[in-house]
């Protein structure tokens, strides 16, 4: 089992990872997601959203905005959480 120290180094570096996609809307999403739920998730969840981080920015863009069906292959509760989050207005 990780040491707490190891699992939130893990978080921040997750956290970095989402929020500098590469593409602005994937680090709103992507990145805002990550700010919500990431503190809560235990070692096993992280090693989920470090998975779905590695899925290219395209392919996440057109899933979000219904351009496209996410693939069978690629279905999950987390992605689906992420594709339908919405990050709150700011003022």
């Amino acid at each position: 089992m990780p040491a707490e120290s190891d699992i939130e180094t893990q978080r921040k570096r997750l956290l970095w990872r989402a929020t500098h996609r590469g593409i602005k809307e994937m680090d709103i999403l992507v990145g805002g997601y990550a700010m919500r739920h990431l503190a809560a998730m235990d070692g096993a969840e992280l090693a989920v959203f470090a998975q779905l981080l590695e899925l290219p920015d395209q392919d996440l863009l057109r899933w979000a905005t219904g351009q496209e069906e996410v693939p069978d292959t690629l279905r999950s509760p987390m992605l689906s959480a992420i594709l339908a989050f919405r990050p709150e207005a700011t003022a």
